[in-house]
């Protein structure tokens, strides 16, 4: 019996066909990880692109101008008895046109164009000086103001004259006055502390962000003392000791379906069942925090369940064996385990929480207050919804503003996410 020989054109051609597949493989998979190249790169360039927008259009409100003027402290013009009371805009307004040797017409336009260029501020600078130092009635002194925020918006290169003087809000006039203030070394630069220090106000210049990062904070208080221990034990009843039936199949599903509800919903719920029903204060971070709380629980009870599932089963086989309870397995080794999963979800849930605006203006969030509040019942505000309303403002100089708190809620997040990194590295150390 002999061998059937194959002839050679046929081995040939069968090896040129298995080359051509192999070199059409390794195409398609070059393709395909140039497509996923191409992908990250699209996506770090529209990320780019965003953030690139935001910082050039947001970091001219970190530095402001100030003007420092030598003021009379005119004893005819101010109540001894009362110094808040004065006119010091009209006081100092007039003193400037008279030192630039301007002249006023009868309806006093031109005083009125000076005192626009300063923040009114200025009276309440004067007015504590004098209140605090009597003495300096009679004295020409050196008052440093803000300016305003048309002024600002000019000196910052937001409004120029190649702009037809009928369409900007600062004449010719104007530009001319604050050009002079700085030819004569009166307007200086600098750090725009009052953004981190004031709260809200509706005057752009005098805005600053503290009361909402303090109302934030606050509602963030309140949200991480309600979520996550309610949403860790109840991780834990379902993944260690819930019986496998239809009830907890049933509540699974619903958890996984409330992670994906829209958030606006939830600020429905908290308006029907916090402020309708329990009559809990309205804007307070005591409802932000219990509405952010339901929205956060789905989250954290599913990062808790994958963290837990994640843990070893001989884990809690070895520590049966060596006699511990149910009890003793669950919270003395596998949470221990799980917990960097833990806290990594917990810590993702709140800066997802942070963002948030949709619940936040169905509580009334979106209403202005004035000043900084320190109490969870009294109302305040949050970055989300101060960026929505300085965005819907008219002022020019308040969209700058803007930009800069979408900045300041950014390092927010991104100082919240690394926090989650550095616990979840530590934990993993210990254990």
């Amino acid at each position: 019996m002999t061998d059937a020989v194959t002839p050679s054109g046929a081995v040939g051609a069968r090896t040129q066909k298995l080359q051509a597949r192999l070199k059409s493989r390794y195409a398609r998979e070059n393709r395909f990880k140039w497509a996923g190249r191409a992908a990250i790169g699209a996506a770090l360039l529209f990320l780019v692109i965003l953030l690139s927008s935001i910082v050039m259009q947001g970091y001219t409100a970190f530095y402001a101008h100030s003007v420092t003027l030598p003021v009379y402290m005119d004893p005819a013009r101010i109540d001894r008895a009362y110094p808040q009371g004065t006119n010091f805009e009209l006081m100092v307004a007039e003193q400037q046109m008279a030192r630039m040797g301007v002249t006023d017409d009868a309806a006093g336009t031109k005083t009125k164009a000076m005192r626009d260029l300063l923040s009114s501020e200025l009276k309440f600078i004067a007015g504590d000086r004098v209140r605090a130092q009597p003495a300096l009635i009679g004295q020409t002194l050196p008052i440093s103001t803000p300016l305003s925020d048309d002024a600002e918006m000019y000196l910052k290169g937001k409004i120029t004259r190649d702009t037809p003087e009928e369409f900007r809000r600062v004449t010719d006039q104007q530009m001319a006055w604050l050009d002079k203030f700085k030819a004569d070394g009166l307007v200086r630069s600098h750090f725009n502390s009052a953004m981190f220090t004031n709260g809200d106000s509706t005057q752009p210049e005098l805005a600053g962000l503290l009361g909402a990062v303090i109302g934030s904070a606050l509602m963030l208080m309140v949200t991480a003392f309600i979520a996550i221990p309610v949403g860790v034990f109840a991780a834990v009843w379902l993944e260690e000791y819930a019986p496998r039936n239809r009830l907890t199949a049933i509540i699974e599903v619903n958890i996984n379906n409330l992670a994906a509800v829209p958030s606006i919903v939830y600020g429905l719920l908290g308006l029907a069942l916090f402020i309708n029903f329990l009559h809990l204060p309205r804007a307070s971070p005591m409802v932000g925090g219990l509405v952010l709380a339901l929205m956060a629980l789905p989250t954290i009870i599913i990062a808790t369940r994958s963290a837990l599932k994640a843990v070893p089963p001989s884990i809690r086989e070895a520590a049966l064996a060596m006699g511990a309870s149910r009890t003793q397995t669950v919270f003395q080794h596998v949470l221990p385990l799980a917990m960097p999963g833990v806290m990594t979800g917990s810590i993702i849930s709140m800066a997802h929480a942070l963002g948030e605006t949709a619940p936040l203006l169905l509580i009334g969030m979106i209403s202005f207050v004035p000043g900084i509040s320190a109490a969870i019942d009294a109302p305040a505000g949050a970055l989300p919804s101060l960026i929505y309303i300085w965005e819907n403002a008219s002022e020019r100089a308040f969209h700058e503003r803007t930009a800069a708190a979408i900045l300041v809620l950014l390092a927010f997040m991104i100082v919240m996410n690394a926090a989650a990194i550095v616990v979840r590295r530590r934990f993993e150390r210990r254990w």
